[in-house]
């Protein structure tokens, strides 16, 4: 499952190996003056919106990737029944992430 955690100045978000395959991407490091906000986010499978490019997506289950949507992208790893992070950005790659780790109020309270 990913990790989320503050590391000196930089947010670094750790993928497991599966969810590296499944999104076809790595770990994320950045600033985290580049967070304009952050949430619980209860429902992440609703957050996560528009064409999956590229990634891996189960119906009802899960959400794994890249989604791009009016010129925006958002990088998943959202599952069904478990609250994520979701994070706005700013001058980065991807402008939202949307990440469900075991414990989300926790990992966003150390973001803020």
């Amino acid at each position: 499952m990913a990790r989320i955690a503050r590391v000196g100045d930089d947010v670094a978000v750790q993928l497991g190996v599966w969810e590296k395959i499944a999104g076809l991407h790595g770990d994320f490091r950045f600033p985290i003056s580049a967070v304009a906000a952050v949430e619980v986010d209860h429902d992440p499978l609703s957050s996560v919106r528009g064409m999956r490019a590229p990634g891996l997506h189960v119906p009802g289950r899960v959400k794994i990737g890249t989604w791009r949507r009016s010129g925006r992208k958002t990088f998943a790893v959202a599952r069904r029944s478990t609250p994520a992070v979701r994070l706005d950005l700013t001058g980065q790659p991807y402008d939202r992430m949307v990440i469900s780790v075991a414990d989300a109020a926790t990992a966003a309270n150390s973001l803020r």
